[in-house]
């Protein structure tokens, strides 16, 4: 579903990350992971088409050869789940509805409804911003990611500021996404309780090296990695000095 290609991103003329080469297979659950300042939200930038890489490619195929999808081919979960705080859950919802297709209010409205039921928020249509917890935002969030039936769901830091409880509720949340669904997911986190439970592949991009130094399914890196830094990461260990 994504190819990427001889990467190099960065700002100013100056390379942050580069030689990026990784695909993520359709269905997947994919997870962007390394430490802080390493540029694992960048690299989702530039994935989302919010930033032009300095060198590369990147190719989405979110729909068959002869298919012609109406609005984005993907929903994106912001790490603050940016919901529009003057607006209730059900109108932020309906947001990517009433731009990008003709369909009524009452239509509208039904699928609105849906989205929050299946992000278990049925019954806070009407709830502002403010009136939900951390975890309910990210649940509405990812509800209107999904709005408009998009293949592909990114999801930047998604259980970041979240208790034990609310993070591992959203973790089964995403897993039933993904397996009732097919939506393919890209994740950006380091929170490793949450790779461990739902990552099937991922890539570790590390500051220092400017690149990828690690690929694969996580619980296999953290047991049978034989670099330093992938292990002291996944073991959650400090580096040898």
């Amino acid at each position: 579903m994504i190819a990427v290609r001889d990467l190099s991103i960065g700002y100013d003329g100056e390379v942050l990350l580069h030689g990026l080469t990784f695909d993520v297979p359709a269905g997947d659950v994919f997870v962007i992971l390394g430490g802080s300042g390493c540029g694992k939200s960048t690299l989702l930038r530039h994935l989302i088409g919010l930033e032009r890489p300095l060198a590369g490619t990147i190719e989405l195929t979110c729909t068959p050869p002869g298919i012609r999808r109406l609005g984005p081919t993907f929903g994106v979960l912001f790490q603050s789940g940016a919901l529009f705080g003057s607006m209730t859950l059900a109108q932020n919802v309906a947001l990517p509805l009433q731009k990008w297709t003709r369909l009524d209010a009452a239509a509208i409205d039904t699928i609105v409804r849906a989205k929050l039921r299946l992000v278990g928020l049925e019954g806070y249509e009407n709830h502002l911003p403010a009136e939900i917890s951390g975890g309910m935002k990210k649940r509405a969030g990812i509800a209107r990611a999904m709005a408009l039936d998009a293949p592909l769901l990114f999801l930047d830091e998604p259980s970041a500021g979240l208790d034990p409880v609310s993070s591992a509720e959203l973790d089964e949340l995403i897993l039933a996404l993904n397996a009732s669904l097919g939506v393919t997911v890209v994740i950006v986190s380091h929170e490793l309780q949450s790779i461990f439970a739902i990552g099937r592949h991922c890539i570790m991009l590390d500051k220092a090296a400017g690149g990828i130094i690690a690929r694969g399914n996580p619980v296999e890196l953290r047991e049978h990695s034989s670099d330093p830094r992938v292990v002291a990461f996944f073991n959650r260990q400090p580096m040898a000095a």
